[in-house]
């Protein structure tokens, strides 16, 4: 009986009862089985500062919101433990994968923060870090395997592949590799080099036994040997299949703990066989769930947004995704939902990470943007909205008053950069006359807001309005009570038919703070000409032209009120 010492975090026990390597090619005599187990202890202290992590995309499309999370996981792993967060491009499918892609990816990574130790553009003792600059390295180690029996040359041809997986599905067996290539002798081999007929390399998977695992999050996996079939490592046109790549580089990179998602979890099978077979130490490994869309299947385009660049484009912010994603099968144990990156570093602990899939919520993190969004402090929140404002043509300069109050007005309606738009735009707008005749506005208007509305054009044209405007909030404060009283009204009675009268709206932010504002935009000319603002000039000018008495009797106010804005 031989023991293998992996990861300190796991020991591997192997029973053997395999035919020696020199027997192996020419003898089929021999059974070939043995069980793996592996057990995890709890790691001794000095491991604080020796784990190692990698996140190993491919660069054939966008970073998904899974491998975001995949990367978030690993990364906050690396810091909590003062380890060190590798990251590898796995560029072997040389058809789908693109710089375009690769380049992207860096870039989104980078804006979400998840910086990593090693890798493109960073460098590192573990290099080089991108699989296709690697591949003398995979035929080092595929030598190797070739030289200790472990693999071996396989001739067979597709035609023959395909029958035999034809005759396993009549069969209802697994498709496992039933040639004869595994026991040929020598000869044999080497008549078909000589020929010059395309090969494979395949690995020698015993034919009885099991391999069992105890996997972080999961707990024991198990698998029976019988149902893996010999499997190629190399193929006839010399590139490396992926698992192989991806043991040879976990193990050539030192990787202490390989956080990924579950789809990769029936690859742990054949890697961990590769792992043995190379005398490598085997990492602990923890396999992430999926994450889900609403309706509990895989989360895919069919369901709108997927990709961290998409969700940059639509105005979301790194630090609200970090946050988001974090919490997609993760929590601290209390209630709190808001987490700093520094923060999550601080609580993450690979134990709480949950088995079962997480639910992708696009409602729950456009909250949770708008909760980030408003904890910024105020010059950066002014600053990041107002250039909003000046890039999408709605304000001619970007700082200045106007845009420090409006932000201060308009941002708790806000929970992307891109609402910012919609409110300020609502703000500027004037929709007295669709208010007045629609059914939420008739209490409002058979409230005598005609009577309202004369007292107000009274108290603008005598200067009064405009006076106590040009004091700010406490002149404002102090005209709005004096109003009331002549009119013996307060409260809702009195602040709803003003709302009407001087927003043109049932609904919005503080009236006291809109009317000031638009007071400002309509004296300092930070709104742009084309975007329709409707100054307090104007209103008064389509106050005076309302049909009041044709409003009362349902009837549509005269039409002659649109020209007065000109």
């Amino acid at each position: 009986m031989a023991s293998l010492v992996g990861s300190p975090w796991m020991k591997i026990r192997v029973i053997p009862e395999v035919a020696p390597p020199f027997l192996r090619r020419s003898s089929s005599l021999f059974r070939r089985s043995f069980s793996v187990s592996c057990s995890v202890e709890a790691p001794p202290k000095k491991l604080e500062g020796e784990v190692r992590v990698r996140f190993a995309p491919s660069p054939t499309g966008n970073l998904h919101v899974g491998g975001a999370r995949t990367a978030l996981f690993n990364y906050l792993f690396a810091r909590s433990k003062g380890g060190k967060f590798v990251l590898r491009i796995e560029d072997t499918d040389l058809e789908r994968s693109t710089k375009q892609s690769e380049e992207a990816l860096l870039q989104d990574l980078s804006w979400l923060g998840l910086h990593w130790d090693e890798g493109p553009g960073v460098g590192g003792d573990y290099g080089p870090y991108r699989q296709s600059e690697r591949n003398s390295l995979y035929k080092q180690y595929a030598e190797k395997l070739l030289e200790s029996g472990h693999v071996y040359q396989c001739f067979c041809s597709n035609e023959e592949l395909e029958k035999m997986k034809e005759i396993a599905k009549l069969k209802q067996l697994p498709p496992v590799y039933t040639g004869k290539w595994a026991s040929a002798t020598a000869e044999e081999v080497q008549e078909k080099l000589e020929r010059g007929t395309p090969y494979t390399y395949r690995f020698r998977v015993p034919k009885e036994g099991s391999l069992k695992i105890d996997d972080l999050i999961r707990g024991e996996v198990r698998w029976n040997l019988d149902t893996l079939g010999d499997f190629v490592i190399m193929r006839s046109n010399g590139q490396p299949v992926y698992n192989f790549c991806v043991t040879v580089d976990d193990a050539t990179m030192a990787i202490s703990h390989v956080i990924r998602a579950e789809e990769h979890l029936p690859n742990t099978l054949r890697q961990a066989l590769l792992y043995k077979a190379l005398g490598f130490a085997m990492p602990s490994f923890a396999h992430v769930s999926l994450i889900l869309a609403p309706d509990r299947s895989k989360l895919s385009k069919r369901h709108g947004a997927t990709s961290v660049g998409q969700f940059k484009e639509m105005g979301f912010l790194p630090q609200a995704m970090v946050n988001y994603l974090a919490l997609l099968g993760w929590g601290d144990g209390t209630e709190n939902e808001f987490f700093t990156l520094k923060h999550l570093v601080e609580k993450f602990s690979i134990d709480r990470v949950n088995k079962g899939g997480a639910i992708f919520d696009s409602t729950k993190l456009r909250w949770m943007n708008g909760q980030h969004l408003r904890s910024l402090p105020s010059e950066e929140l002014t600053k990041l909205i107002g250039e909003r404002w000046k890039n999408t043509g709605i304000l001619i300069q970007s700082d200045g008053p106007f845009v420090e109050e409006a932000v201060a007005l308009l941002k708790d309606g806000i929970d992307l950069i891109t609402d910012s738009d919609k409110a300020l735009s609502n703000l500027l707008s004037y929709p007295l006359c669709a208010t007045l005749t629609s059914p939420e506005g008739k209490p409002v208007l058979e409230d005598k807001l005609s009577e309202v509305s004369s007292s107000l054009l009274a108290a603008y044209d005598s200067g009064e309005l405009l006076q106590a405007l040009e004091e700010g909030p406490a002149g404002w404060q102090k005209w709005v009570k004096s109003f009331g009283k002549s009119l013996k009204r307060k409260g809702k009675s009195l602040f709803m038919p003003l709302r009407v009268l001087l927003t043109g709206k049932l609904h919005g932010p503080d009236m006291g703070a809109s009317v000031l504002l638009l007071h400002r935009a309509g004296t300092c000319g930070v709104v742009a000409p084309q975007v329709g603002f409707v100054t307090l000039e104007d209103r008064f000018k389509m106050l005076r032209e309302v049909e009041w008495e044709a409003l009362n009797k349902d009837q549509p106010p005269l039409e002659s009120a649109a020209p007065a804005i000109n």
